[in-house]
Formats: structure tokens, sequence, C-alpha cells
């Protein structure tokens, strides 16, 4: 327990620490939960931000993992005490997580500062919620600490090991080639998603649990450990001791998510080839913490950094592989000649101290930096008429012979018109086409769902094609693989350039040059811009129209434009 015990009054005093009529309000009625009188005598009063939820797979488990913060937080003399905010489950929510990650952002943001709370457990899996509780405690600046669910255990299938989401796209893809069969493929599921946890690729849920542990703000070891391992209990255990010391020492997320650990956390999505959303996530929690960062940073910061992880999409293995192997402890060590290894972590030490004696134990796995799994782990930001404000493409995923290309654009207005027509033995295409899919943005599909890797067209699929070209305004999921360029901004659904592009169009995509060119005039540009004009709203009133209004380009993070920003913890007014 910290030597700073009750040395200064904590926040939650100002509900619990007076004579008055609210006081005794707060006290009494917190005390039918049978709650002792001491509990309130200024002790560190502990929220834990909880999204277990039945209707999120990937944080089923997390009654039990709460109730080991809650231990850690008695042991080191704090006050527990656990809530829930919106559940963000990847698996079920349509029309996409993305659309109400702000959403719950809100919900964690008001429900943190309205409370009687002085530091803040936050409760991760599943992809969005990740950002959207990072995102929520950011514009209030508690001392917070992050614990992830976890990663499931490796999927197998036939004895072969099959990873989540990216086998789905794989067999999805073989069905329709008819080289699977409908019984194999609902076979599959029950063989992928065998426990407890988040996807054991490096989808978007384990990238940004890779994510919150390179900005520090997380207990070392934090992305890897499977859900189901007794050492995922372990860290929940000592994070709950460790936040009750972060409040003795006021050890506030601003003193942490600095500029320095965005940029760590950026060269270590290269290392570890990690999902093409935590671009837009990142940018997002920056936002909110008042750190000044662009979309540009990702390509200048993460252009050189190899990949060091063989780990699906990009590679073989799965998240329990990676943890055998030593986890992201090794990926930061071997990178502290470029990372800033004095950033300032949760542990109150620094990045470097934090990962001095990780060791790797599997180098097929973590691949040396010397010899690299792959040159280049980066994401690309691509720019050009077509992608004025940018676009970005993961090159680990895609096919090295396609980040060059010249191509005749194939379009889909909507992601209705691309079911209707990609499987027509009519439509005109091939192999050197370029897929375009529209107003799948954040205004246009709302929430910009992750349909940006387009399954092939069935008759290309049955001549042996695996991989073309496709750009889109929207997102793919980070399990996803493929020459995708997703993310274009300006979207097609506020009149970017993208909505203009037509069937026949030559569309240059140059990875290395970092281009993106429609190959149209500017007077023929005019006269489309002319003649277009915006799709009717998905949706009129409710949530949906407020995040349309509201809603910032992919390049901005996405974030509503209302919520960028700390507002603070300051103590709300008495309520009685």
């Amino acid at each position: 327990m910290s030597s700073n015990k009750n040395k200064r009054p904590l926040r939650s005093q100002a509900w619990f620490g007076g004579d008055d009529k609210d006081s005794f309000i707060h006290r009494s009625w917190m005390k039918n939960q049978g709650y002792p009188g001491d509990a309130f005598d200024g002790r560190p009063v502990i929220g834990i931000c909880n999204t277990w939820s039945e209707l999120t797979p990937c944080n089923g488990h997390f009654r039990d993992l709460a109730e080991m913060v809650k231990r850690g937080v008695l042991e080191a003399g704090g006050f527990p005490v656990e809530f829930p905010v919106m559940s963000l489950g990847e698996t079920n929510l349509r029309p996409t997580a993305m659309l109400f990650r702000n959403l719950a952002s809100m919900d964690v943001e008001e429900s943190i500062r309205a409370n009687p709370i002085d530091g803040v457990v936050l409760l991760t899996g599943c992809d969005k919620t990740t950002p959207a509780l990072l995102m929520g405690a950011a514009s209030v600046d508690l001392p917070t600490i992050v614990l992830s669910g976890g990663p499931m255990l490796n999927g197998n299938y036939r004895g072969k090991p099959i990873g989540s989401g990216t086998d789905v796209w794989k067999f999805s893809e073989d069905v329709r080639a008819g080289r699977m069969t409908s019984a194999e493929f609902k076979q599959a599921e029950s063989c992928m998603s065998r426990s407890a946890g988040h996807c054991m690729t490096m989808g978007t849920a384990s990238t940004m649990a890779s994510m919150v542990e390179a900005l520090g703000v997380t207990l070392p070891g934090n992305a890897a450990i499977p859900a189901v391992d007794a050492r995922r209990k372990l860290q929940a255990q000592l994070t709950g001791r460790r936040i009750v010391d972060m409040v003795h020492e006021d050890l506030k997320l601003s003193q942490i998510l600095t500029r320095e650990a965005f940029e760590n956390a950026i060269m270590v999505n290269g290392a570890i080839g990690g999902s093409t959303n935590a671009v837009i996530h990142l940018l997002a929690i920056a936002g909110r913490i008042g750190v000044d960062m662009r979309l540009g940073d990702w390509d200048r910061l993460g252009r050189d950094i190899p990949c060091l992880l063989n780990l699906m999409p990009s590679g073989q293995y799965l998240m329990e592989d990676f943890y055998y192997a030593g986890g992201l402890p090794v990926i930061i060590r071997d990178l502290l000649g470029k990372l800033h290894g004095e950033a300032l972590t949760v542990t109150g030490a620094t990045m470097a101290v934090n990962v001095a004696e990780a060791e790797n134990f599997n180098p097929e796995v973590i691949t040396p930096l010397a010899q690299p799994f792959k040159d280049e782990g980066g994401i690309a930001v691509l720019h050009g008429n077509l992608a004025p404000r940018g676009a970005v493409i993961k090159p680990s995923a895609a096919s090295p012979e396609l980040m060059q290309h010249r191509g005749r654009a194939v379009v889909f207005n909507s992601i209705e018109h691309y079911k209707k027509r990609v499987d027509d033995p009519a439509l005109d295409i091939d192999a050197s086409c370029v897929m375009v899919l529209q107003n799948c943005g954040p205004q246009g599909y709302p929430g910009m769902a992750e349909v940006g890797n387009m399954g092939l067209p069935k008759k290309l699929l049955e001549q042996g094609v695996r991989d073309m070209v496709r750009i889109s305004d929207a997102r793919m999921s980070g399990t996803a693989y493929g020459t995708v360029v997703l993310h274009v901004a300006p979207e097609a659904a506020v009149g970017g350039p993208l909505a203009l592009v037509r069937d026949g169009d030559m569309i240059e995509l140059d990875v290395a040059g970092r281009r993106l060119h429609l190959d149209v005039d500017e007077a023929e540009l005019a006269r489309r811009r002319a003649e277009w004009s915006a799709p009717p709203p998905a949706m009129k009133g409710g949530y949906q129209a407020m995040y349309v209004k509201h809603v910032t380009q992919a390049d901005e993070g996405a974030d509503l434009d209302f919520l960028v920003g700390c507002r603070g913890s300051a103590v709300p007014r008495e309520s009685h």
C-alpha cells in the first residue's frame, strides 16, 4: 500500500466526507448494499468500468475479471465499485459497432465524472470497447488503467490452426468457389470460437490491446495473455492493486498519454502488423487528451518499421503462440532503439524499464529485428486526387504484385448494389480491374462498417483469383487481408472524389509512391460533381441523425466534433 495514503483529500470525499444532508444521502444509500461506515473514510474509491454483456461474447467473462480487480483494490486499501457502460459487441451489433463507439465514450465520460470516483479501471476486450472506454476516460483525466480481457485459445479445424475472422473470409470464399461445403463451413464455427476471449488473430481487438500496452496505460504483458489463462486473472488482481497507488500518486492519463506515447504506439503497430482500425482509434483518443496527432504521422513514423510478428492475418501464428513466445514486451524491447523508452507508464516506471527483462522464447513467432518477418509492417497513407485527405493500406497483408497497379474501375454505389451485382455472370470484370465501393464511410453507412474487403466475384474465384485491388471509404476487420485501400477521405457521401468514380475509369495505385490517382480530367470531374447529389439519410432523428450531423471524417478519427477535447474531472453540483 502506498505511503502517501490519505495525505490529500480525494475527489470522492466531495460526496462521502461531509456532515450535511447530501453526504448523508450518498453514504446511507450506499450502505444498503452492506458497506460499513469506514468504507467512506477517505480511502480511494475505484470505479471498475465493465463492458460485460451476453450480447458481447468477447467480453462474456468480464464478471470474473471484475472480481479479481476488486480483490486487488481491497488488498491495496481501496474501495472498489463496479459500474456498467454500453457494451459494443462487434459480432452482433448492426449496422456496425463503430457507429456506437462515440456513444459509448459519452456513457463512460459522464458516468466517471458524475460519480464519486477517484480512479478508474477500464475492462476492455472487443474491438470498439477499448477505444470507446479510453476516449471517455481521457475526456475526464483521472488516474486510469486498462485491463484487456485477452484473446481466445487458438482455433483448430480438422487438425489445423484457424484464426478468428481471417479464416472466416477464406472459408466464405471457398464456399462460393465450390471448394468447401455448407456443412463443413458450419462445422468450422465451433472450431474457431472455442473459448472465452476476443479474436486470437491480430484483429482490431488484439491490436487495440497491444496499442494500450504500447501507450503505457496497462501493466506489461496485458495484450497477449489468453482470456482463460490463470495469469489473466493475476493481471486483473495486480491491476486492482496498482490503480489504488496511482490515485495516491495522482498519476493521471494526461501524464501518460503524451505525444511520445502515441508515437510509440504507431511504431509498435507496424511491428505487429496491426489493424488499420488502429489509425482511426488512436486519432480519436489523441483528440480527446489534447495531443496533436495527424494521419500523416502514421506514415512518417511507421514507414521504416518492419513487421516482426508472424501472426494472422499477415502471417501464420495466433495470439496464444504470441504469448508463449514472450508477448508484446519482446516487441517493445527490440524496438527501443526507435521508441521513446523514457515514456512514463501506469507502473510509475518508464517503458524501457518495464521491458528490460523481456525474453523471446520463439523467434519463429517473434522474428529478430535483423531478420524481420516482413520488411514493411506499418500503415501506408496514400494521397492523390481520389483521396485528397488520405487513404490507408496495410502492406503486410497485401499482395506484393498488386502494390503498383493500374486497372479499370468496377463501381458499386452501396453495399446492396455490390451484393446484387458482384456474382452476376454478366458483370464486366477481370482480375486486373479495381473494385470500388462508395457510400460506406462515417456518414454514408453510417458508422463506417467493415465492408471494405469486398469478396471477389464468384466467376473470378472459380478461375483461381484470390486478390484484387479494392478501394472504398469503408473500414475492414483487422482480421482481414488483401490489397485493400480503405478510409478514403473525404468519403463519397459528402461528395468526395470517390463519389465521382464511374465504371471504366482508370485508377492508379502506387503504394511505394504513396499515390492513389483517378485518371479522369478535371473538366469531366467538374461535370460529374455538378450532377452529384447526396444519398438520403438511413434514419431520420435519433442517435444516427445526430451522429451523421456531427461525425468527423476518417482522417480526423471519426469522433463527434463536440466530444473532442478533455473536459476534466471537476466535481459537479449537488443533486439534492
